[in-house]
């Protein structure tokens, strides 16, 4: 199998929770606090590489600091590919989260993410036009992600793109992707001006969108489908997308159809919510061949 390469935003997440979410001006107690390492790129990296490990490429920045160095030695335990992950002068990204109601309040600063940049390049490209999938994220710069999916449809590389957190400029990429993922919030801020079903018919096979409990809705290209999500304990939702990309891409780099990789993806995500962190809960094809929703016939390696 070919290696899936990451292009995209790499961070340390500052996860607060708390039963209450204070006012302006007001002060509250939380209830516990937590360093983990996260970023959509290196968790979508970390997804996909805890179920197909040593073949998961990232390429992105960190900043010379104790987050970057721990967060290199994150990626080295969870089998992911650094070579092309740099270090840079402004400080590693940062995602301040708050885990309040069986939900996620996220502020992003982008930090050495900003840095990642196409311009700068190099053997990159070559990683790029071997790869099997490129998955790509909005937490990088737009023109960056642009040049990427450009590279990779003129060589022949399928893209999945996952437009969050959603910009005007990602219309500027549709065109060059395979896989358009976003959520509902997403998708009706990038189509204010259709129903959802309007635009699911108007990009078949395309455009999957993620409804949270509700499961993941899609064009088939006859008929619009709705794959269920499966209802669990939920301990903490954040990273449940990420899983979800990074499960689908696996699935379809294994060769499963769309609904089948769909199916995959929203098991992982199942799994994943049901423990701390963006990437605590993600699993090992062994915790989802062992879940009895895991269908034989799938037969992923």
């Amino acid at each position: 199998m070919k290696k899936i390469t990451v292009v995209g935003s790499i961070s340390m997440d500052l996860v607060t929770t708390t039963n209450r979410v204070p006012n302006s001006g007001e002060t509250v107690f939380g209830e516990q606090f937590a360093m983990v390492p996260g970023g959509k790129g290196a968790n979508q990296a970390v997804a996909m590489a805890r179920l197909v490990p040593d073949l998961i490429e990232m390429i992105g920045a960190v900043g010379a600091d104790s987050f970057g160095e721990e967060i290199r030695k994150n990626f080295t335990h969870n089998h992911v590919l650094i070579e092309h992950v740099g270090t840079v002068p402004q400080t590693t990204g940062i995602a301040q989260i708050t885990l309040f109601d069986e939900d996620n309040r996220i502020i992003i600063i982008p930090g050495a993410n900003d840095a990642v940049s196409s311009e700068r390049f190099d053997s990159e490209w070559d990683v790029i036009a071997d790869s099997a999938l490129v998955v790509l994220q909005n937490e990088i710069p737009h023109q960056t992600n642009l040049a990427v999916a450009q590279y990779a449809k003129e060589n022949g590389v399928k893209v999945l793109y996952n437009p969050a957190p959603a910009r005007p400029t990602d219309m500027e990429m549709i065109e060059y992707v395979d896989y358009f993922t976003p959520n509902e919030h997403e998708c009706s801020e990038l189509f204010p001006d259709a129903t959802l079903e309007e635009t699911l018919t108007k990009y078949p096979n395309k455009l999957l969108v993620t409804l949270g409990v509700k499961g993941v809705t899609f064009h088939d290209g006859k008929a619009i489908q709705l794959i269920p999500a499966i209802k669990a304990k939920v301990a903490d939702t954040t990273g449940a997308g990420d899983t979800w990309n990074g499960a689908f891409a696996i699935g379809i780099t294994q060769g499963l159809s769309i609904k089948e990789a769909t199916k995959f993806a929203i098991l992982a995500s199942h799994l994943s919510v049901q423990k701390f962190g963006a990437q605590g809960g993600m699993p090992t094809l062994s915790e989802m061949k062992g879940h009895e929703k895991y269908e034989k016939t799938w037969n992923i390696k």
